[in-house]
């Protein structure tokens, strides 16, 4: 589209604050000033200290990829303004952790040297302050007709692996130079971007192949001018040339997890399976098309490997820091479409598994959580996967003060329905569980019990306690017949321990899941008549979680993954009411009778006369 040529207000600083929340304090420059022709080989500037306040072990991080720029080099027609903005978007944002950046082809319009000497001078911003970033070749940056063979062109001359170089994470290139890889480090791991050519030859696929294969425990993110095109409603889909890089290394590169075009519009995204039966995200972003050459929009890609979560956002940087935006720039500061506009759901762990598995730190020997204060402690280690928990054999209190477990079978129910599984949660002291099958309507399972001999059996705990449980709840948790399942409690009841208050019959203590998954603790605690209750969240299912039940002898807090959580009682609660008899693991009884089994998988269980710290607790 032509160019406009640039106003009064296209050559001063902006300083009124950015409009969105994401752009806030990011210094934005409204326009930089024309450029003369430059040298067609720059030679990189003096590098500046960053000032940046980078995290690379932060799981939240953010790429920032920017399309084609073309219109806006284009001959004597086109405005640097747009690109400089969003550079010093990216060099003086200090909030959304930018790790690096990647341009995805067509930088120029014509691939003249005049052209590549204005953006070369834009990128010179990157350069002093040593900002990692990658270039591409586009279609309208060399001759389209050639491949990665063509020799030597200004794109190359400007934008070569001479420049390259600078970049602290560049690590080489293939021999023509038009093919290169980099390597960064965020979310306390590295990643490996390929930036590959317009269209690498036989021999540019080859060597990609080969650089994945030097670090075959990295994840991969492909950028390429062309790959997918999009249809209307933003459905892309592979293009000619596509297809033959998916079947010639995508598909096969099990580390090529997210792929980044340009070239056509509109924007648009799929997700193809590629051989090892797992998901790559194939996304175009191009906006030449809009008003302005595309505004030089870039597009966040922030990574919150926490969340297992990739936000995506669009707009321009200039037109965000401008304060009197025209009829069509108000329509362009911001993209919210489909292609513009969303989040990716991603396991990274999971994903990754195939290539870069999280290493299992070993277990821990059990002497090293015997802390003092320990009244129990039931870990489940040296038994085949699978095999049934036998009725006459104790499984012993580590301990050392004798509060030995037996099993219980409800009626109905079989030798299976308690076993013996060698999975556990990654931060466990042990390296086993136990998998309770059970549930209720009729009620089925079986349980753990302390033996009559116990002395947790006469315990009151009036000093406080902490109760620690590792749990993992089996994706049919939720359909009706597991809520209130009981994790460890006290077998009597409230009345039996002389309580009058609330609902007498209920169990004089019981750590729950309710029917959504979440944690509650209810106890008759000594001083009062009623139950004191502790609530937790809604969980994920199929997922390992810890549970902490705290008592400092005067307050109750239930934590999640040594977090505490909103609705602990604020009234005091001291001790926990004694109705006599056991304590169960894996089993809820009601009124004095055990209503339903455990269901899912219960690592570890330790119990502690006192308060424990956060820090202290079996989560390491």
């Amino acid at each position: 589209m032509p160019g406009r040529t640039p106003t009064a207000r296209s050559f001063r600083r902006v300083t009124d604050t950015p409009r969105r929340t994401f752009l806030r304090g990011a210094g934005l420059l409204g326009a930089g000033a024309a450029v003369s022709a430059l040298p067609n080989v720059l030679a990189a500037p003096a590098a500046e200290a960053s000032g940046r306040n980078l995290d690379p072990e932060d799981s939240r991080f953010t790429l920032v990829v920017m399309p084609d720029t073309q219109y806006l080099f284009d001959a004597d027609r086109g405005d640097a303004a747009p690109l400089d903005a969003s550079l010093r978007y990216v060099l003086d944002n200090d909030e959304d952790n930018v790790v690096f950046l990647a341009h995805l082809g067509d930088l120029t319009e014509n691939g003249q040297p005049g052209e590549f000497a204005q953006i070369s001078r834009s990128f010179q911003a990157l350069d002093r302050r040593q900002f990692p970033y990658s270039t591409l070749a586009g279609n309208h940056d060399i001759k389209s007709s050639t491949d990665d063979q063509r020799g030597p062109t200004p794109y190359l001359d400007a934008f070569g692996p001479q420049r390259q170089r600078n970049s602290p994470t560049f690590r080489g290139a293939s021999k023509d130079g038009y093919n290169t890889y980099h390597v960064f480090r965020a979310g306390g791991r590295e990643w490996l971007l390929l930036a590959l050519d317009w269209r690498p030859s036989a021999g540019g696929l080859t060597w990609a192949k080969q650089i994945v294969a030097q670090h075959p425990h990295l994840p991969v993110i492909l950028t390429i001018h062309e790959l997918v095109w999009a249809d209307d409603q933003g459905q892309a889909q592979l293009s000619d040339f596509g297809q033959h890089v998916w079947d010639e290394l995508i598909n096969g590169t099990d580390q090529i997890f997210l792929t980044l075009n340009g070239h056509f519009w509109p924007p648009g995204r799929t997700v193809k399976r590629n051989a090892a039966g797992h998901d790559v995200h194939l996304h175009i972003t191009n906006y030449q098309d809009r008003y302005y050459g595309g505004s030089a929009m870039i597009r966040l890609y922030q990574f919150d490997l926490a969340r297992g979560v990739v936000d995506v956002r669009t707009f321009s940087p200039w037109l965000a820091g401008q304060d009197d935006l025209n009829e069509l720039e108000r329509l362009e500061v911001e993209r919210s479409g489909h292609g513009d506009y969303f989040s990716l759901e991603i396991d990274f762990e999971q994903r990754f598994a195939g290539f870069a598995p999280v290493p299992v730190p070993p277990g821990r020997p059990a002497r090293r959580e015997l802390v003092p204060g320990t009244v129990a402690y039931w870990r489940f280690e040296g038994h085949k996967d699978g095999e049934p928990v036998p009725e006459n054999a104790p499984i012993r209190d580590l301990s050392g003060r004798g509060n030995d477990l037996v099993r219980v079978t409800l009626p109905g129910s079989g030798a299976n329905a308690l076993t013996y599984s060698a999975q556990f949660s990654p931060r466990q002291p042990s390296r086993a569980s136990l998998y309770f099958d059970g549930g209720k309507n009729p009620a089925r399972g079986a349980y753990l019990r302390t033996v009559d001999s116990a002395p947790i059996n006469g315990a009151t705990f009036q000093r406080g306690y902490t109760i620690e449980a590792f749990v993992w709840l089996p994706e049919d948790f939720k359909n009706g017949n597991h809520a209130w399942a009981g994790l460890f409690g006290r077998a009597g009841t409230g009345g039996q321990a002389g309580k009058t208050g609330d609902d007498p019959s209920e169990p004089a203590v019981t750590l729950s899941l309710s029917d959504g998954a979440g944690f509650q603790w209810a106890a008759f605690p000594l001083n009062q008549n009623g139950i004191s209750t502790n609530w937790g969240h809604e969980l994920p299912l199929a997922k390992w979680w810890h549970v902490a039940v705290v008592n400092d002898g005067c307050h109750t807090v239930l934590h999640v993954d040594g977090c505490p959580v909103l609705r602990n009682p604020k009234t005091s609660a001291i001790g926990i009411a004694n109705p006599g008899g056991s304590w169960h693991i894996g089993g809820y009884a009601y009124d004095g009778k055990v209503e339903q089994g455990f269901y899912g998988l219960v690592g570890e269980i330790r119990v502690v006369d006192r308060a424990l710290d956060v820090e202290d607790f079996l989560l390491g």
